[in-house]
This record gives C-alpha cells, sequence and structure tokens, in this order.
C-alpha cells in the first residue's frame, strides 16, 4: 500500500512500552532502541507529540528509563503496577492510549501506534474513517496481531532489522573454539 509521507505531515506518536518491551524480551532477550525507532518512524515529518504509557513499580527502578524516553522528547505517563489478592498482577495502559490519540487526532495528520496489540484496531479504524488520518503502526511482526497490520495503512516491522531496533541483542554469533 503506498502511504504519503512529506515534511508538513503532522505525526502523533503513541507507544504502548509494555508490548514492545515483553516482545523484545521475550523475542531476542534484548531492550528497545526507542531512538532508533523514533528516528525511523517519524523520519523527517513534524513530530507534535510523542508520549510513551509506561507502567511503574514500587522499586522504582524504572526511573532511569524514564529520564532516557524524556531526552528523546518523548513524555512518559504512568501509572501503577496493580497487585491483586492472590499476587494477579495488572498493568494496561490501552484505554488511555486510544482516549489520548482520539483527543489529539484532529491535530495530527498521523498516528503512529507503537504496538502489535490487537485490541487497538477499533481505535485505527475509528481513526482512520472519523478523523481522517493515516494511521501506523510499528512492532515486531512475530508478536502482532495479524489484524491489526492489516488495518493500519503503514506497518513498520522491527523484525526485519531488529538488531537495528534493539539494544543488548547479541544475535546468534558463532562462538569461538579455541585451538589447541
Amino acid at each position: 500500500m503506498s502511504i504519503t509521507k512529506h515534511k508538513e505531515q503532522r505525526v502523533g506518536v503513541f507507544i504502548d512500552a509494555q508490548n514492545l518491551y515483553h516482545s523484545a524480551k521475550n523475542l531476542y532477550k534484548a531492550k528497545v532502541n526507542f531512538k532508533q525507532i523514533m528516528d525511523d518512524a517519524v523520519g523527517d515529518r513534524a513530530l507534535i507529540r510523542a508520549i510513551a504509557y509506561v507502567i511503574t513499580t514500587e522499586s522504582g527502578e524504572e526511573s532511569t528509563f524514564f529520564e532516557a524516553l524524556e531526552k528523546l522528547g518523548i513524555e512518559a505517563k504512568t501509572k501503577d503496577l496493580q497487585i491483586f489478592f492472590g499476587g494477579a498482577k495488572k498493568a494496561d495502559w490501552d484505554v488511555g492510549l486510544a482516549i489520548d490519540a482520539v483527543k489529539m487526532a484532529p491535530k495530527l495528520d498521523t498516528i503512529i501506534i507503537v504496538s502489535g496489540d490487537g485490541d487497538f484496531i477499533p481505535l485505527v479504524e475509528y481513526l482512520q474513517m472519523n478523523e481522517g488520518c493515516q494511521v501506523e503502526v510499528v512492532s515486531f511482526g512475530r508478536s502482532s496481531s495479524s489484524k491489526l497490520m492489516e488495518k493500519a495503512d503503514d506497518f513498520m516491522d522491527l523484525d526485519k532489522e531488529h538488531s537495528k531496533y534493539l539494544m543488548g541483542y547479541k544475535g546468534n554469533r558463532k562462538r569461538r573454539v579455541a585451538k589447541k
């Protein structure tokens, strides 16, 4: 599918940080390179706002991650990790991300959703049909909803050049055996 990307295009980026974190960890045992993703997803278009939806824990160990996002020009919206009786945990920002995208849509030409979560399909459809926005999805294809990829106007598959979008990725390096 051919889509338009030009310098005057106003872009908003909405990052489901948990989705990307878990995909990178489970698929590649590595961390996400948000700078590279932002650079390639936005390109030379006009970035209006970038928001990462993140979960905080009691330990507060994620504070350096929040600082790194801020240095990249990405606003971090935080929510506490919910721990239920019995130990079940919940960390979900889907509704918050969706509401922000809908509220900002009138000021944007393109909305980039950085997540492979199929729960965002109704959001993609709404933004396209009701707001006239071009909607692009960025995620690891192997852990993404095929229907979400299909509905998006453009899909950037981070798996295709995964080492570019990861930090700490070791890859399939062959072990060197010392000769005796």
